[in-house]
């Protein structure tokens, strides 16, 4: 099939590029420079995932019957291609969505590592075999894929999280309609055209762009969907799962969705090095990650140095456009995740934590044009502050001191959340305590709380999670596939 020109975009549906049914376009912009317009992408109807959905029905029985050894060859191919273009496809990253050049990168090479990853799986979707009670009886498990799956992306990382959600769903047999973020379309595009040119039959994977509230509403309710994947808030996935749940149909519903990540530095600790842990936890990837470290937790006897050292790191971070050399923090991806961010500011000052450093827009020539803020660090939160309490997701840290050990535990736990958490210290004890103690998914000693290794199951618990199926690793495997018992008499 052909592309259509680079400065517009359809939605592919079932093998054609198609505009929205409405005529209706949104632009796509760069947020360190907001006159740098990428393209444009359709502001699709309720109409178009109806026939994006009906066009995945229809090609899933034969993309399951395809051995699955077969569909992970269309997976390798993929990753080569994607390998191919990982210079031009990091640029467009950091244009798209604002990270830096080199964050961009690892999240590329993360994608291609992701696809090589689950299609090595086309070899591997075992079932088992059981030991029968009765004779001459053969007992063995198949798996099988679960029909049409809704993928459901965010914008912050919109190349890796489509991946690691695709590749399983595709190796497993399953059919996807799959809808990036709007702020982010362009990079997901890319995964689509990449396996389209890697052989994926026509029909089996579905793109659209538009908004949550009409396409994603229908990528939810709709009785043909098998089961949806989504990763963003924790509003939109617990609205999610209450559309599912006064559905007549009973479907599996995976949600990855927020974190008020804490990393505890212990009396113990080597300062300089969790003020290097820390703030790059914090302001890396301009701290929108769901992993990044909002709440430090550190003990009252080195607070004070602490608080003075992570403050002179967070002033000399280099702010800028991502494709700059150097420039070790990108904007915020929106005027909206900006204005987020300065608002959370204001509460923190009003609530009565102390500014040490940052909180302001910044301006002047280099940042004309872009959503760029300073990283930010408070002093005296307590935990009722809200900005202890709720999700900013901005570079914006709040320091907390504890008396003891298991008082920074009690804090750290103090929280709806529960995906990731740290500690930064050198007594092993205090390390193991920490890591059965923690009431979270993930946890990080002497690492910073973003960045995981794809083969390792990711997922959090209370609202950061369904904890029911983990993403990542063969564990995504259970997801996108259901097992059947199989009883032979001979």
């Amino acid at each position: 099939m052909t592309l259509q020109a680079q400065e517009s975009f359809g939605n592919l549906i079932g093998g054609q590029w198609q505009n929205s049914s409405a005529g209706s376009i949104f632009k796509d912009l760069n947020p360190a420079d907001t006159t740098d317009v990428l393209a444009s992408f359709q502001l699709s109807t309720r109409e178009d995932a109806l026939a994006a959905i009906d066009a995945a029905k229809s090609e899933f029985p034969k993309w399951s019957r395809t051995p699955a050894p077969e569909r992970g060859k269309v997976l390798y191919k993929t990753a080569d291609i994607l390998d191919q273009q990982i210079a031009d496809l990091s640029r467009l990253l950091t244009r798209e969505e604002g990270k830096t050049l080199a964050e961009s990168k690892g999240e590329v090479q993360r994608a291609i590592d992701i696809f090589r990853f689950y299609a090595g799986m086309g070899t591997r979707l075992n079932g088992d075999t059981f030991p029968s009670s009765v004779p001459k009886t053969l007992l063995y498990t198949i798996r099988e894929p679960l029909g049409v799956v809704s993928i459901m992306t965010p914008w912050n990382f919109p190349i890796a999280i489509p991946s690691w959600k695709i590749a399983p769903a595709l190796v497993c047999g399953n059919a996807v309609v799959f809808k990036p973020a709007s702020k982010t379309p362009f990079i997901g595009l890319k995964i689509v055209e990449a396996l389209d040119k890697a052989g994926l039959p026509i029909g089996v994977l579905n793109f659209l762009t538009g908004s949550g509230a009409t396409v994603g509403e229908e990528l939810v309710a709709n009785e043909t969907i098998d089961a949806i994947s989504f990763t963003g808030s924790y509003e939109v996935g617990r609205s999610i799962q209450k559309i599912r749940a006064n559905s007549s149909k009973m479907i599996r519903v995976q949600l990855e969705m927020g974190g008020k990540n804490p990393t505890i530095v212990n009396e113990d600790a080597d300062l300089d090095k969790a003020v290097q842990i820390v703030s790059w936890s914090a302001f890396g990837l301009t701290g929108q990650a769901c992993t990044a470290t909002s709440r430090v937790i550190v003990h009252e006897k080195i607070a004070a140095e602490f608080n003075r050292k992570i403050a002179e790191r967070a002033q000399k971070w280099k702010v800028g456009n991502g494709l700059e050399e150097g420039v070790e923090m990108g904007p915020a991806a929106s005027d909206a995740e900006l204005k987020k961010d300065l608002s959370y500011i204001e509460i923190g000052k009003n609530e009565g934590a102390r500014l040490v450093t940052g909180g302001e827009r910044l301006g002047g020539d280099r940042f004309e044009g872009g959503y760029f803020i300073s990283p930010t660090v408070f002093s005296n939160v307590s935990q009722g502050m809200k900005i202890a309490r709720e999700e900013i997701f901005g570079p914006v840290l709040s320091i907390l001191e504890a008396k003891n050990f298991d008082e920074a535990i009690e804090i750290a736990n103090d929280t709806e959340y529960g995906l990731t958490a740290g500690i930064v210290t050198n007594n092993i004890a205090a390390a193991l305590e920490f890591a059965q103690r923690s009431e979270v998914g993930i946890v990080k000693i002497n690492r910073t709380t973003p960045g995981v290794e794809l083969h390792v199951p990711f997922g959090g618990i209370k609202h950061s999670s369904t904890d029911t199926f983990k993403e990542q690793g063969e564990d995504a495997i259970d997801f996108y596939t259901r097992i059947k018992a199989v009883y032979l008499g001979y």
